[in-house]
């Protein structure tokens, strides 16, 4: 019989990964350098990349995300749940950089797209009832795989809305 949990978190993750690679797609300098307010969210240059600046709060006033943040912040939650569910537990916030430039840093996705993958083709549903070890130590790795792929979605959609934004920056209403 088939792995049917698997197989169905596996088609939604398909699923969130088709709508990141759209907005994932042809992001160009100029607007991977945008920042679609004054205030918000952005990343800090680093030895070897960028990183994200990490929030004290989550409310409205901090700003909206840049299209680098998100693109970190989508490799850093990415690299986390790899290292610390399949790896050896050894990454920090502070050591996840995202490449500086912006084909690099989509590249860079698309590997952790792979490895991510890779890893959901090794295990089998009795897999998913052991415990995962991030984000949810008191939780089946079942519950790391479906919030990876909401995180997923969740970050794709903010990625189109500031492209839409960028799309849209220079006209009147």
């Amino acid at each position: 019989m088939t792995d049917l949990a698997l197989t169905v978190l596996k088609r939604q993750y398909d699923t969130a990964w088709k709508l990141a690679a759209h907005h994932l797609t042809d992001i160009g300098a100029d607007e991977w350098a945008w920042r679609p307010a004054a205030k918000g969210l952005h990343v800090v240059e680093e030895p070897g990349g960028l990183r994200g600046e990490w929030p004290e709060r989550e409310d409205y006033d901090i700003g909206p995300p840049s299209l680098p943040w998100l693109v970190w912040h989508i490799g850093f939650w990415w690299a986390m749940a790899l290292d610390r569910n399949f790896g050896d537990a050894t990454l920090t916030r502070d050591s996840v950089v995202a490449p500086r430039d912006v084909d690099a840093a989509i590249a860079w996705i698309h590997d952790l797209d792979a490895r991510w993958r890779r890893e959901l083709d090794s295990l089998s549903d009795a897999d998913l009832s052991k415990p995962g070890r991030w984000p949810y130590e008191d939780r089946p790795l079942a519950d790391v795989v479906a919030w990876a792929t909401v995180e997923l979605v969740k970050n794709a959609s903010e990625i189109g809305y500031v492209r839409f934004l960028y799309g849209v920056r220079d006209r009147q209403t």
